[in-house]
């Protein structure tokens, strides 16, 4: 009984001491702890044809600096990694703005449209500076925010474009950190 006992203890504290796989802490190398972010590049084809399933291209001017800003601060407020320049980072990050979506999910009774999704869509990159490695690429990578166009919780759209930024600024950081 007593063996049964410890070995039941024993697998209870292997199971507690283990976790899940998450973790609060970077993981990065120890002592690689710069990066460099570059200016975004706006890659939006405003020029490109739409279709019955885009009727526009949004774009507010400008967006592919306030993405870089939120990047940077967004490290910053971070702190695992500090803003270093491009000479002397650990690590790179490039980035390119290549989409902005603005998207009907809500209907009214008079098919007017109450909630939108706006989404910011960015392809990313992270080198190695010392070595030139490409570490990790992602394409489409959003983030993104709801808005209502009216009622109680109506938002305006330039304040749902900072929140989808921040999104993505949020979501940039977590997967140079956290290698998601």
């Amino acid at each position: 009984m007593r063996k049964k006992f410890l070995a039941l203890l024993a697998l209870l504290a292997l199971l507690y001491f283990s976790g899940c796989g998450y973790t609060t802490g970077s993981m990065l190398p120890p002592g690689k702890d710069t990066i460099h972010v570059e200016n975004f590049k706006n890659k939006i084809a405003v020029a490109s044809e739409l279709s019955n399933r885009r009727v526009y291209y949004g774009y507010k001017p400008g967006m592919e600096s306030t993405i870089t800003t939120a990047v940077i601060n967004e490290f910053v407020f971070d702190g695992n990694l500090k803003i270093a320049n491009e000479n002397t980072a650990h690590y790179i990050l490039k980035g390119e703005l290549v989409d902005f979506q603005r998207q009907p999910l809500e209907y009214n009774s008079e098919e007017n449209v109450t909630q939108y999704r706006l989404r910011v869509v960015t392809n990313l990159e992270l080198y190695d500076r010392e070595t030139g490695k490409l570490l990790w690429k992602e394409q489409g990578w959003a983030g993104q925010a709801l808005y209502r166009t009216s009622g109680k919780y109506e938002q305006t759209d330039s304040q749902t474009v900072d929140e989808a930024i921040q999104d993505l600024a949020r979501r940039v950081v977590d997967r140079t950190i956290e290698d998601w």
